[in-house]
């Protein structure tokens, strides 16, 4: 059985995406054989003797059982190097960014970028000496057109947030090797369910785990997972020496809404999907943002790279931008509230909640959008929701 049970870890790796997600880095207890390995909830750990970890442990900061058994199912999912988890998804992307980047260098952005990067990037390590520049990542021209010799790091979400565009990982991810850069992927959208960007060329995949990956709205997380060994050490230098990591109990529970990953996400993509068709035959959307559809520009190359085309869909009102406003305010299942990816169907106004600290920049959000994200729920429920959302602005 001892022979059987080191064979089957080997043989992880070849296993089927819901395989890892349920058993990577998920041995049962040595002691009990507890199936669900224990929370550690210790701040420290004794050694035995000076410089004697135990297992390698010694502080929580630096390193804690229940975060490595996470970090290790992280990597198995991207099919990653190795991973390192975060206390939330920003804290993650920090750092990442300064433990890559020196004062002088330069970061290409899609331009439309989830606003809290974008934030980070020009307000928070602009005055380190980090030059930021946007392009539409749609186009690998623009992509080479605006490299530099100081360009580190092209860094792109697919599909992006919240207007849904696709970009080809595979050839950005040339075009930025070509320039002697490496290309970071946002994965929080689609997630490793749907989508492995690392496999198609990405260097380094960021998440917020607080999305799909927790999935129930109850746990703050963030990640790195790495491609290969070269980054590894300067981001966990930062992860130790800043300290943002993620408690004990959070990466517990991050881990436990993994294992449920991969069904959640099937369901929350076939939602998705039945509720963008009815939103296309709806006169009061003069736009519907979901790569699921035909009708969308990126629709080609997400069937390529995904898949299946996730839970994540926005809308724009054809009245404009204070019907946008008063539909996000005007549903009862769909709850107005930030964030995304859990069971529950959420709706909000990215131009005055998630998109905010863009307002005015080239990277604002059109003040007629809304986006949903789209939950397990009954889908006939969902849509009758909406439709009651609709027929309320209408009367008022």
């Amino acid at each position: 059985m001892r022979g059987a049970h080191r064979t089957y870890r080997k043989a992880m790796t070849d296993r089927a995406f819901a395989t890892r997600a349920i058993h990577a880095g998920q041995q049962p207890d040595p002691l009990t054989g507890a199936i669900i390995p224990p929370i550690y909830q210790a701040s420290t750990h004794v050694q035995d003797g000076i410089g004697g970890y135990r297992g390698g442990f010694e502080y929580n900061r630096a390193g804690n059982p229940t975060r490595s058994s996470l970090e290790t199912q992280l990597a198995a999912l991207e099919g990653g190097a190795s991973a390192l988890s975060f206390a939330s998804g920003l804290a993650a992307e920090d750092a990442l960014l300064r433990g890559i980047l020196r004062p002088g260098d330069h970061v290409l952005l899609g331009n439309d970028v989830y606003g809290g990067t974008y934030r980070l990037l020009t307000k928070v390590l602009a005055p380190w000496g980090i030059e930021t520049t946007t392009v539409d990542l749609q186009s690998a021209d623009a992509v080479r057109a605006a490299v530099r010799p100081e360009t580190k790091i092209v860094w792109l979400e697919t599909p992006s947030n919240p207007l849904l565009k696709i970009v080809d990982i595979a050839v950005i991810a040339e075009a930025a090797h070509t320039a002697g850069a490496i290309l970071v992927v946002d994965n929080t959208f689609a997630s490793p369910a749907l989508q492995q960007p690392l496999a198609l060329g990405a260097d380094v995949v960021v998440h917020s785990t607080t999305k799909y990956l927790g999935g129930h709205s109850d746990v703050l997380g963030g990640a790195v997972v790495f491609g290969d060994d070269r980054f590894v050490e300067q981001v966990k230098f930062q992860q130790f020496a800043v300290g943002a990591v993620s408690a004990p109990l959070d990466a517990w529970l991050t881990t436990r809404g993994i294992k449920t990953l991969a069904v959640r996400v099937r369901q929350h993509s076939e939602n998705a999907q039945a509720i963008a068709e009815w939103a296309a035959s709806r006169p009061e959307f003069a736009d519907v943002f979901y790569p699921g559809l035909a009708s969308h520009p990126g629709h080609e190359i997400a069937a390529r790279q995904m898949s299946g085309f996730g839970g994540m869909l926005s809308l724009g009102l054809s009245a404009g931008p204070a019907a946008a406003r008063a539909f996000a305010e005007s549903t009862s299942v769909f709850q107005l509230a930030e964030s995304l990816g859990g069971v529950e169907s959420l709706i909000g106004y990215p131009p005055e909640m998630t998109h905010a600290s863009v307002r005015g920049t080239a990277l604002a959000v059109p003040e007629n959008i809304v986006r949903l994200s789209v939950g397990i729920e009954d889908v006939a429920d969902l849509i009758a929701d909406l439709e009651e959302g609709l027929a309320r602005i209408a009367a008022s």
